[in-house]
């Protein structure tokens, strides 16, 4: 198995996610266990931490370099959208913290059979939990021609969306990341080919795994399972995943509901949440130049009022 990436933006994730070193922290996307461990080696003797993956070969990862943290040390197998239900089942009521680290891991792209990278052939999957019924393979084959151009309009944000769309749905069957490729490139002028196919491959990937819907209810889930003064920081690495997060913090650190009209007075509300980044936190040179994936990294933070 082939080493994960390098946790993004792990001092700061430090500082502002810890406010009690004996307290139950969740790593909601936990993959390799970068975060997990920065997070263990802070933590007293009672502090514990909770890892939580859909992806079967990051909980393994996770497992085996956790391990010298022996029983401080809770892997889970889900996707983090059941956060709260499952750590019910489990008696944890109230955290202290919540990180959530979104989009792919390194070990995910590097695995060409995942499907997840245009920089490898293999077969089309895109899955990040084996599980789920639908691949891409399933997606580029399967759905409609407006289906498939609003996907990668909306979630890839893709100019060339209807040409791609019609070019796949022409070509199919569509089997490999080369054949997905040349689709793209034959739709695209040259100077923009990596950037669409960048975009085509995210758009792909978060139909497959119904990437904005978990977040957004991973994001629902935790003001009420943070204590006060609990806190929760969130790593994003495009714009669809920053602006629901940036958006969700908004809402809930709001102390009025908007009537939407100018007759009508506002609704006063309590804030869950304060905002602790009013911009987002970003990775300096020296960490871009040492791990080049942090260069789209944006973290946003709230601490549970």
């Amino acid at each position: 198995m082939s080493t994960y990436h390098e946790p993004v933006l792990a001092e700061e994730t430090l500082a502002l996610l810890i406010t009690d070193l004996d307290g139950i922290y969740v790593d909601g996307t936990v993959g390799g266990g970068g975060h997990a461990e920065k997070i263990c080696e802070h933590l007293g003797p009672r502090g514990h931490l909770i890892g939580i993956d859909a992806d079967a070969d990051a909980i393994e990862a996770s497992r085996t370099r956790l391990e010298r943290f022996g029983p401080r040390v809770t892997l889970m197998r889900t996707n983090f959208r059941h956060i709260a239900s499952e750590l019910g089942t489990r008696g944890v009521k109230h955290l202290a913290g919540i990180v959530l680290d979104l989009g792919v891991s390194s070990h995910q792209i590097d695995e060409a059979d995942r499907g997840f990278s245009f920089r490898a052939d293999g077969k089309l999957d895109m899955r990040m939990d084996s599980r789920r019924s639908v691949s891409a393979y399933e997606v580029i084959n399967g759905y409609s021609l407006e289906r498939l151009e609003a996907i990668l309009r909306e979630y890839g944000e893709e100019r060339a969306a209807r040409r791609i769309a019609r070019g796949l749905v022409y070509a199919r069957p569509v089997a490999t990341a080369l054949e997905l490729n040349e689709v793209v490139e034959r739709c695209v002028e040259g100077r923009y080919l990596t950037k669409s196919l960048a975009r085509v491959y995210q758009a792909i990937r978060i139909e497959v795994n119904g990437e904005l819907e978990s977040l957004r209810e991973a994001l629902d889930s935790i003001p009420d399972l943070l204590l006060p003064g609990g806190r929760c920081v969130v790593i994003a690495y495009h714009s669809l995943e920053d602006r629901i997060v940036k958006e969700f913090f908004r809402r809930e650190a709001a102390d009025r509901i908007p009537s939407q009209s100018k007759y009508i007075p506002d609704l006063p509300r309590l804030p869950r949440l304060e905002i602790l980044t009013r911009k987002p936190v970003t990775a300096a040179g020296q960490e871009i130049a040492r791990n080049p994936r942090a260069r789209s990294a944006k973290l946003r933070a709230a601490e549970r009022r």
